[in-house]
């Protein structure tokens, strides 16, 4: 890495939004890994060591345990990469109904480690890490990358797309394609939501209700479409990347 992409303790913390305190007691839970010794042996963080540090942000908001989270850390590849705790970090946060957080574009700045041009947010809006505005108008409606702050300088962001939109701020990918993309992966994923759905409600909840007509199934039925969700997530995450992969290692036409 050059040298400038590494973080120091503070930095890390900074970026974070968490206590070099905070940031030193996930590190000796086990929850970080060591930093890497630069000169005059100090430590320095990478994009890994914040992806984890965000990801546990994540799973904290979900409700878990610090020994649950550090279970579940423990099931990760040693050699993850930033992009891919991002991609979980995403994939957790879609456990439970999305809820906007409104920060400034100062904070949004910092979060993100560098400035943000008018299109770097265009961008980030394109990938729905920033929510659209409700009075933004017709006109955002319709192309969804016109991202306008609000009368406070503020913006509604997802905190789960967040850093993933982050991080590939800078891929070589017109605005258009980011759009077109994210309409594309809507209209499916709408339409496997469904099916899914109605597959469920008629094999599953229907017949379960059916013969559990009382008050105690009724929750027993919550606590069921509890677990289904995010294994159904991840059921489709899962096959949506091999197919992916299967797509990209075809012969081109």
């Amino acid at each position: 890495m050059a040298d400038e992409a590494w973080l120091t303790v503070d930095e890390l913390a900074a970026r974070a939004g968490i206590t070099v305190r905070t940031l030193r007691f996930y590190a000796a839970k086990g929850l970080l890994p060591p930093p890497e010794l630069g000169p005059r042996r100090v430590g320095r963080y990478g994009p890994e060591h914040l992806g984890r540090l965000e990801l546990i942000e994540e799973l904290q908001r979900q409700g878990l345990t610090l020994a649950a989270i550090e279970r579940y850390l423990t099931q990760l590849p040693d050699d993850i990469g930033s992009l891919d705790l991002a991609v979980h970090r995403a994939l957790v946060a879609s456990w439970q109904p999305e809820t906007a957080e409104r920060i400034t574009r100062e904070q949004l700045e910092r979060r993100a480690g560098r400035p943000l041009s008018d299109e770097d947010l265009n961008r980030l809006a394109a990938m729905g890490a920033i929510l659209p505005q409700p009075s933004a108008g017709a006109g955002a409606a319709a192309g969804e990358d016109a991202c306008p702050a609000a009368a406070d300088d503020s913006f509604p962001v997802d905190p789960g797309l967040l850093p993933l939109g982050v991080r590939i701020l800078d891929v070589p990918i017109p605005l258009e394609t980011l759009v077109a993309a994210r309409a594309v992966v809507r209209l499916h994923s709408r339409a496997t939501a469904h099916d899914l759905h109605r597959l469920f409600r008629d094999t599953v909840w229907r017949p379960f209700r059916a013969s559990h007509p009382d008050a105690e199934g009724l929750e027993r039925m919550k606590e069921l479409t509890a677990h289904i969700e995010p294994l159904a997530v991840q059921a489709l995450v899962t096959a949506f990347q091999r197919s992916l992969a299967e797509e990209l290692s075809a012969p081109a036409d």
